[in-house]
């Protein structure tokens, strides 16, 4: 029989992996393997029966296992005393000269904050997903495991769950039979990737013949209130699920990895996608209802590119520690927008990299919290730490660092370095020196001295534009060899010429361009920041939409929003040139990614609270020219309506747009748009409680469920106010009915009436994070999104003096920084 430790009603401490047990624990662990079997079936609760095989060095050790209800333990056969604190399952009298075989079986919670096995009921259809969200250190929260990278093993897994339901998982279904699923062995995968999916999906499946002669079968699944969408996608998807995997197997020599490539959009999922090794999950929103966007087809086909590279870099080859997070994302970074571009046939999607992707990475490498792409390992202690590097850094610096790389090396050279790594590492365990020895076996360049340059250093150059006479001179301010390209345009910005250049410690002259106006990194072929001189300013920004190269003036954009971060441009400055230039510019992605500048960084980080209602207006002001502009460009036109949705005044146009579920003729309201509409009404307190309601349940579905609860917190009174601040405390709040109330509490014009509430999120907030990683960085991403004054700010600084969570005190430290 087994012994039983019953669990319910404790308040248990849940600690962080340090490396230091890491290291320890790989040291003496060896040839481990799982078998897992979990049931589904249960309403509140869902059971998890683990059998874990493998070598010892010593008698003791630990399983992690968090917030199991009902613990029973058998070690080698004999039932054994669970010794457990709630995080952790100490296991001693093991076998030090045989393989250990112990099992646990444990009653878990289920959870809805996106970190575990979550559960989501879907409004629309009453339909019940339940899906295991990993990543990091969240895999002990659905089985007993070793939960740490360089502890890869494989899995055999069964699942029981609703007979009328289909279940996805990391290997291809050997068997299924009334409800109960068998999937095969896994090759060896880290445990924090193993993946569950079971609801009644809609799918749309096929098998693709491969090269080698073998086939693979393919898989989309979505919730089955959202088949429509899937179904409208469906032929696009598979396409560029077929382009993308076809350019890997140009570009890669290894095979692919795993035996089946479902892909499933599912509900509450806490990052954008993740690479779950054969079953990559994505959040539902990026199966928007109504039309779907060229930008948003755009930046989709960059993430099935990203996960679909993980499946080599990080689920094949895998970093042995949290330090080098950078080894997996800023490479799937990389792969993401080369592949889709190149592969999948999505043009000039450098755009979107220099005026989405970059400005993130800027921004996190100007801060305090700033650290190396790839950091020292001593340097991320524990797991807690290391879920604040998954930033700006990690992805969009080190992509953009890859990018200069191969800029530099030549492309033929990095990816054989590439190859070689991920043949040396196939199913192993990789660091920096690995990569580095790799690259070195396929270059003669000082590849080890780049690494140190770029790779170990944070922060970022500055390339200076100067003049001697009317020749440009070109200096670095920093300590990075920068290799980029020089555009040179003449006072009507026509383009004159272009030359690649090699930037180091001496000034570059540049006597071909005399006269002219020059932009360094044309091409965004490196990371850093632009300081022009002023004759070349005057003439690009007196006509920044006259320039022919989007990519061009996404980089003179990007640099325009880091100027306003450092001060050397006012806000004002800034959205003169948003009026005056965005509403003719003619690419959708550039108008979406100025605007989101404008709204979330210019406004509430560089406008005093006292006039952002007035900085509002000219963002709004400028929508409305660029909509006006339009003329029969959809996508320019749904561009514009997103933000003019968010910003206008007029609540008379806005409520024709409800009427007519039209922005113009031809034109539709997306149901994301109009729930903007819907927000911005309330905010300006022309919808009342009754119009939100009749919305709701004209949308019936879950986004319709959380514009609802947005709209309600964005009311202009103390009492909208007062329940949407009681609703984000609620014991169990889910993890996207908290972001929509906190997306709808803080509105930048109605800082006066939220004065109160900043000092309640920073007494409140410490406590909301003891969920876990994932939610307290959505407590987080809920700082008070509004001009905060000197007590305010002072208020700040003193809760950080204090006790604060490792990751809520990186995004604190983030957002006093961004305002200072």
């Amino acid at each position: 029989m087994l012994a039983r430790a019953d669990l319910r009603g404790r308040t248990l401490a849940v600690v962080s992996l340090t490396l230091d047990e890491a290291r320890a624990r790989a040291g003496v662990l060896s040839s481990v393997s799982y078998s897992l079997d979990l049931d589904l079936t249960g309403a509140e609760t869902f059971r998890s029966l683990t059998r874990v095989r493998f070598s010892s060095a010593v008698a003791e050790t630990f399983l992690e296992l968090k917030g199991a209800l009902t613990v029973s333990l058998l070690v080698n056969g004999a039932a054994v005393e669970a010794a457990y604190d709630g995080g952790r399952l100490r296991l001693t009298g093991l076998l030090t000269e045989a393989v250990n075989d112990v099992e646990v079986a444990a009653t878990l919670p289920y959870t809805t904050d996106g970190d575990g096995m979550h559960t989501f009921t879907d409004p629309a259809d009453g339909s019940r997903y339940v899906s295991a969200y990993l990543g990091m250190d969240n895999a002990a929260k659905v089985f007993a495991c070793f939960d740490q990278n360089d502890l890869k093993a494989t899995f055999a897994v069964s699942v029981s769950a609703d007979p009328a339901d289909t279940v996805l998982a990391n290997g291809a279904v050997v068997s299924h039979d009334a409800g109960r699923w068998v999937f095969a062995t896994t090759p060896p995968i880290p445990p924090a990737l193993l993946v569950v999916a079971a609801g009644p999906w809609h799918s749309v499946r096929w098998t693709a013949e491969l090269d080698s002669g073998t086939s693979l079968g393919f898989g989309w699944h979505a919730r089955r209130s959202l088949a429509t969408e899937l179904d409208r996608d469906a032929a696009e998807l598979r396409r560029t699920s077929e382009a993308c995997f076809a350019h890997y197997a140009d570009l890669i020599d290894e095979p692919f990895p795993f035996d089946s490539y479902d892909q499933v959009f599912v509900p509450g999922l806490n990052w954008g996608a993740q690479e779950m090794p054969g079953c990559v999950t994505y959040r539902d929103e990026l199966l928007p209802r109504g039309a779907i966007t060229d930008t948003q087809r755009a930046i989709r086909a960059v993430i099935i590119a990203h996960e679909m590279s993980h499946m080599w870099f990080g689920d094949s080859m895998t970093m042995t520690w949290w330090e080098d997070t950078w080894l997996q994302e800023s490479f799937a970074d990389y792969m993401g927008y080369r592949v889709a571009e190149a592969g999948a046939g999505f043009s000039d999607l450098r755009v979107e990299v220099e005026i989405g992707s970059k400005p993130w990475g800027y921004r996190a490498d100007a801060r305090r919290s700033t650290h190396p792409v790839a950091p020292l390992a001593d340097d991320v202690p524990d797991v807690d730490t290391a879920a604040t590097i998954f930033d700006g850094i990690s992805y969009a610096k080190g992509g953009a660092c890859l990018v200069q790389l191969a800029f530099w090396l030549g492309d033929e050279e990095f990816m054989a370095g590439v190859n070689r790594h991920l043949t040396r590492f196939r199913f192993a365990n990789a660091t920096l020196a690995d990569f580095v020895e790799s690259l070195e076996a396929s270059s003669t360049k000082d590849v080890r001295g780049w690494v140190e340059a770029w790779l170990r250093r944070p922060g970022f150059d500055t390339v200076v534009a100067r003049r001697e006479g009317d020749v440009p001179v070109l200096e670095r301010d920093g300590s990075r060899p920068n290799a980029f390209t020089v555009a040179a345009y003449d006072s009507a910005l026509r383009l004159v010429g272009r030359r690649r250049v090699e930037l180091g410690a001496e000034p570059l002259s540049l006597p071909e361009f005399a006269g002219l106006a020059v932009v360094p990194n044309a091409g965004g072929e490196t990371f850093a920041a632009l300081r022009f001189d002023p004759a070349s300013w005057e003439t690009l920004s007196g006509g920044l939409s006259r320039i022919e190269d989007p990519l061009v003036r996404a980089v003179l954009w990007s640099s325009t929003a880091l100027q306003v971060r450092s001060r050397d441009l006012s806000a004002d400055d800034y959205l003169d040139l948003v009026e005056a230039h965005l509403p003719a510019e003619t690419r959708a992605d550039i108008i979406e990614g100025v605007l989101s500048a404008a709204r979330s960084v210019v406004i509430p980080q560089r406008v005093p609270a006292s006039q952002a209602a007035g900085a509002v207006a000219r963002v709004a002001a400028a929508a409305a020219a660029g909509l006006a502009a339009s003329g029969e460009d959809e996508q320019r036109a749904l561009a514009w309506a997103a933000t003019l949705a968010a910003t206008s005044a007029d609540a008379e146009m806005l409520r024709g747009w409800l009427d007519t579920d039209r922005i113009a003729a031809g034109v539709p309201l997306l149901p994301t748009t109009r729930w903007e509409a819907v927000v911005r009404l309330a905010s300006l307190g022309e919808a009342d409680a009754r119009l939100i309601a009749t919305e709701r349940d004209r949308d019936g579905t879950a986004e319709g469920d959380l514009g609802a609860a947005r709209a309600l917190a964005a009311r202009p009174s103390t009492i909208a106010k007062d329940a949407a601040w009681e609703a984000m405390l609620a014991p169990g709040v889910d993890n996207r009915r908290f972001g929509a109330l906190a997306s709808g509490m803080w509105i930048p014009e109605q800082t006066h009436l939220l004065r109160p509430y900043v000092a309640d999120y920073l007494a409140e907030a410490p406590a909301l994070v003891s969920r876990g990683q994932a939610f307290a960085i959505e407590v987080g991403h809920a700082f008070p999104r509004i001009a905060l004054d000197a007590a305010q700010l002072d208020a700040l600084r003193a809760a950080l003096a204090g006790d604060v969570p490792t990751i809520l005190r990186r995004s604190w430290e983030d957002h006093l920084d961004d305002r200072e």
